[in-house]
Order: structure tokens, then C-alpha cells, then sequence
């Protein structure tokens, strides 16, 4: 059955945006199973809480129909990707994460973030 907006029956999931903001959260989920679980209601759910935000923003704003819709759900989204980048240095600085996997964190996280920019410029257009 086709949609009426003419997306394809995949919607949000097509966006490679969303694709990579879906494999940094599952990147970072990972990351926090060695956090100290005294951070389980502190660090770890604020980063687990910014990280979901950025693919469900995408996905919400995709499916909202318009496209100024789209875009401030795309600010949204940006600005949890900088939550997310302080919380990976504060993770980094509590030696909580090695220098190698901040490392690989803020690669996921800079693609997502140059992808999210480019996105917003083109639905802006």
C-alpha cells in the first residue's frame, strides 16, 4: 500500500542520517555497560537520554509532515548531538572510556553531526 506523501514504505529508516545516529546509539550503549554503576542514574542515563533523542528526532521530523516541521525537529536532534559530545569528553576525562573509544565516539558523532548539518541546509532550502 502506497503512502499518500509518496515516501517510500521504509520512511525515516531510508535517511542515512538516521542510519548513523541509529549506530552511534547503539556504539554508545555499548560504551556505558563498563560505566561505574554508580552512574547508572547520573552520567549513563543523561547520555543514553541525548544519544536516543538524535534518531528519534530524525525519525519524528521526518514523519511530520512538512518541511519546517522537519527542520526544527532537526535542530532538535543537533542539539543533542552536543549533549552527547560533552558527555563522551566527561566519560573520556573520568577515564570511564579509553582515548581510543572516545575517539571512535566522536567519529560516529562528527559524521552524524556533518549529516544533520547538511540535511537541515537542504530541507532550509
Amino acid at each position: 500500500m502506497e503512502e499518500k506523501s509518496g515516501r517510500d514504505d521504509k520512511g525515516f529508516r531510508r535517511l542515512l542520517v538516521w542510519q548513523r545516529a541509529h549506530g552511534l546509539v547503539l556504539f554508545v550503549y555499548k560504551l556505558v555497560e563498563k560505566f561505574p554503576k554508580s552512574e547508572m542514574f547520573g552520567l549513563t542515563s543523561q547520555l543514553k537520554r541525548a544519544v536516543v533523542s538524535i534518531p528519534a528526532n530524525i525519525a519524528e521530523g521526518q514523519g511530520a509532515g512538512t518541511k519546517p516541521q522537519f527542520a526544527r525537529y532537526c535542530d532538535v536532534a543537533k542539539g543533542s548531538l552536543s549533549e552527547v559530545e560533552y558527555y563522551l569528553v566527561l566519560a573520556k576525562d573520568l577515564e570511564y572510556i579509553t582515548s581510543e573509544e572516545y575517539k571512535e565516539a566522536e567519529q560516529l558523532r562528527s559524521e552524524v553531526g556533518f549529516m544533520l548539518y547538511r540535511l537541515i541546509a537542504s530541507i532550509k532550502k
